[in-house]
């Protein structure tokens, strides 16, 4: 008998638990009052282009890890690598770690000296819809980002940056970007392409309390229409962005832990080589994603 109510009160713990779960997110993040439009919006999350990281393999079935592959082929910006072995799931986390490459690798006349990776989601999100992660940005001279792209060389190949940080600036950063490890930083990109000879971006951006990897922020985005863009820190609007074009085309998550021309690591390796672990790790507790419902 004893057994029997061990088990009952097992089950009853785990419903319980599940019901929490379910009850926090129930809706996206938002502090109430802040984004009062959005607030009066139904909401229902997109199963497939979201995940809570919680348990100890990253679910393949909502995202890639190869950088090349289902219609994708950029393997990072020299001199960083994405490589699908940087990423793990673990501590409730999704955990991209950064690191000095055992020996460059060469490629299309390119070196590569440090690796990252780079997580794509398999579904493409839609206007209308609500992009959310609660993200903790690593603290090395690389980025820390999450985005939405198009795929494939269409009339219009669009990128949306909802957030995109560096954890740590040094003496060879460019002075524009001398605070990027501090904020919240979005844009609206038509890229250049065979049917679009010159790039056009629209940028948005605050600071944040404290520097991106110093803690957990929730960066989103609101794909309101396509002539206005909402983004949200922490739950509260902060700003919008008008696109340059109508802004129709689908866009699948990105999550790219890269290096830039204008944040360079150091020739010593910087913090990439010299930081711990934990420095060099941007962690995804969650993503979300939500779509409107009448």
């Amino acid at each position: 008998m004893k057994r029997k109510l061990t088990f009952v009160l097992a089950l009853a713990l785990a419903a319980c638990s599940t019901l929490n779960q379910q009850a926090q997110v129930a809706t996206p993040f938002f502090v109430e009052g802040q984004a009062p439009e959005a607030e009066q919006q139904s909401w229902q999350l997109v199963d497939s282009m979201s995940d809570e990281f919680n348990d100890t393999e990253i679910d393949l079935s909502k995202w890639q890890l190869e950088p090349v592959g289902n219609g994708w082929s950029w393997i990072g910006r020299a001199p960083g690598l994405f490589k699908a072995e940087n990423v793990k799931e673990t501590n409730g986390a999704m955990e991209v770690t950064v690191s000095v490459l055992p020996k460059p690798v060469q490629h299309n006349g390119r070196e590569y000296l440090y690796q990252g990776a780079i997580v794509r989601s398999h579904q493409a999100g839609q206007p209308g819809w609500y992009f959310e992660t609660r993200m903790k940005a690593n603290a090395t001279e690389m980025s820390s980002t999450f985005w939405l792209m198009s795929k494939g060389n269409t009339v219009k190949k669009l990128e949306l940056d909802i957030q995109e940080n560096v954890g740590h600036t040094t003496e060879l950063t460019q002075s524009w970007a001398k605070e990027w490890d501090q904020i919240f930083h979005s844009n609206t990109i038509h890229r250049k392409n065979k049917y679009n000879p010159e790039p056009v971006q629209i940028q948005g951006s605050i600071k944040t309390e404290t520097k991106n990897h110093e803690r957990f922020y929730v960066y989103a985005a609101w794909w309101k229409s396509h002539d206005e863009i909402r983004f949200y820190l922490d739950g509260k609007y902060v700003y919008s962005i008008t696109p340059p074009i109508k802004w129709d085309v689908p866009g699948f998550i990105q999550m790219a832990i890269e290096t830039y021309d204008w944040n360079p690591v150091p020739p010593d390796g910087g913090m990439v080589k010299r930081g711990s672990k934990s420095q060099r790790t941007t962690s995804y507790d969650w993503v979300r994603v939500w779509k409107p419902v009448d």
